[in-house]
């Protein structure tokens, strides 16, 4: 059969994606960007914010569209979404004829084929393209403290290196999941209910897949997870992501390793030294705060406060020299005054990070906040959002001005999508679809190609992004 397949949220959910289409692969399908072409149409939903569960139902229906007009036959409704309102999409949209929740990846075939007409029942390179982009906004999870999720039903699977996997982003970089699910529930978050609980992947696993990946012309991982740095710890397995960078910096064919999704109270020194010591692994740090006030982190259920926070970060810039530091952060939290905005404010201003996404607040059933008053209006989150994000930026463009005739290292990604005769790529400190880009003008850009890693020199500045131009030398071949 042909399958259409669509996928939204975050780069977690898009290696759940990709998993299932290699699952569909190897059983003899064939994956068609096309909705028009495809027999069965499965939509890969994210529910972590209303922004997203109203981004994954708009999608559901318009595929369903196409089993109306008797363009496919079959429509498979899988990710958070299903995983968290299973019975509802079903009765509601009858259209769908399978629903599988994130523990149920390995049955896509099952749905695919009407092998089991209980599905969806269970009780409360170039690459290939899906066929409609995710929402790189909805990339930024906020993730939990310190308070272990309810053990009924929960989800327990996760993929290992001998699991088929047909990737869908540019053939240069890949996702790697590195464990799964969550142990700590913020008041804000319903990802460990849907996650299930934290489950380290073995290093073993981890590098053979590594190694498979380079050997296909990967230059670039990017280590996933809920929490990355509490890799291991499930296991026992103090130290277990040091050890496991510096194996993964030994893989021939890798440019650069990327960590995201970093907790707080879970970077540890040998971390950061590992990141500081290690060619390959980029100083990059993305570790979502969510907020500065120390009343409103207790209400979120978070550790720390701006006092601890100004401590992590300064131990982090001087264990990591040249870091770059991306955080997320959420406004508009119940009960948020006007004067701990303000604190969060100050926090932006006085810290200079590098990156910064901002959230407003969704008030989500199923979680602990659920019970508070959403008392800040609609309005007001929006207000203090684009307040935060204007600080940002005029803290970004002084520091991006400041890096005009510096030379750096470029990651070739492409074309740009805004013309393309000018190539489009990433410095260390910037990851894929979530940070500014590097435009490369004065350059022959058929003398390049993905995933070359350039020298260049900034030449100036567009907003949040830079341009620069090659200096003739290649630092990868």
């Amino acid at each position: 059969m042909k399958i259409g397949f669509l996928s939204l949220g975050c780069p977690k959910n898009l290696v759940d994606g990709e998993v299932m289409l290699g699952i569909a692969r190897e059983a003899g399908h064939e994956v068609t960007p096309e909705a028009s072409s495809a027999d069965v149409l499965v939509v890969n939903t994210c529910a972590f914010i209303d922004r997203a569960k109203q981004e994954s139902i708009d999608a559901i229906l318009e595929m369903a569209e196409h089993k109306k007009n008797g363009s496919c036959a079959r429509l498979v409704v899988t990710g958070c979404l299903a995983e968290r309102y299973r019975d509802e999409l079903k009765k509601e949209i009858p259209e769908i004829d399978a629903v599988l929740g994130t523990g149920e990846v390995p049955q896509i075939l099952d749905a695919l084929e009407r092998r089991d007409s209980r599905l969806g029942t269970r009780d409360s390179a170039a690459p290939v393209r899906f066929f409609r982009s995710s929402n790189a906004a909805l990339l930024d999870e906020p993730r939990a403290a310190n308070r272990e999720p309810p053990t009924a039903s929960l989800p327990t699977y996760i993929y290992d290196s001998d699991t088929p996997r047909l990737l869908t982003t540019p053939a240069h970089y890949a996702y790697v999941k590195i464990a799964e699910g969550c142990d700590y529930t913020c008041a804000f978050c319903i990802i460990p209910t849907l996650r299930g609980k934290y489950r380290s992947r073995t290093a073993e696993s981890i590098v053979r897949e590594a190694r498979s990946l380079a050997s296909r012309g990967v230059r670039e991982l990017l280590l996933i997870s809920q929490d990355t740095t509490f890799y291991g710890i499930d296991r026992g397995e103090r130290g277990a992501l040091s050890r496991l960078l510096r194996e993964l910096n030994s893989i021939d064919g890798l440019d650069w390793i990327r960590l995201l999704y970093l907790y707080p109270t879970t970077i540890t020194d040998d971390v950061l030294d590992a990141m500081a010591e290690c060619e390959k692994v980029c100083r990059y740090v993305d570790l979502p705060l969510q907020h500065a006030s120390a009343s409103v982190l207790k209400r979120m259920g978070r550790p720390g406060n701006r006092k601890t926070y100004d401590k992590l970060l300064d131990r982090i810039r001087q264990r990591v020299p040249g870091v770059a530091l991306r955080t997320t952060l959420i406004v508009g939290f119940p009960g948020e005054t006007v004067a701990e905005f303000a604190e969060l404010e100050e926090f932006v201003a006085d810290t200079g990070f590098d990156h910064v996404g901002v959230f407003t607040y969704s008030h989500e059933e199923g979680t602990r906040a659920f019970g508070l008053n959403d008392d800040v209006p609609a309005a007001e989150k929006r207000r203090r959002r684009n307040a935060v994000m204007a600080r940002q930026k005029r803290i970004v463009t002084a520091a991006q001005k400041s890096r005009i005739g510096s030379e750096v290292d470029v990651l070739v990604d492409g074309p740009s999508n805004e013309h393309e005769l000018v190539l489009q790529g990433r410095l260390e400190g910037q990851a894929p679809d979530i940070d500014p880009v590097v435009f490369l003008s004065d350059c022959d850009p058929e003398q390049y190609r993905r995933g070359q890693l350039i020298r260049a020199r900034i030449v100036g500045a567009k907003g949040y992004d830079l341009v620069a131009a090659p200096v003739g030398e290649l630092v990868n071949l």
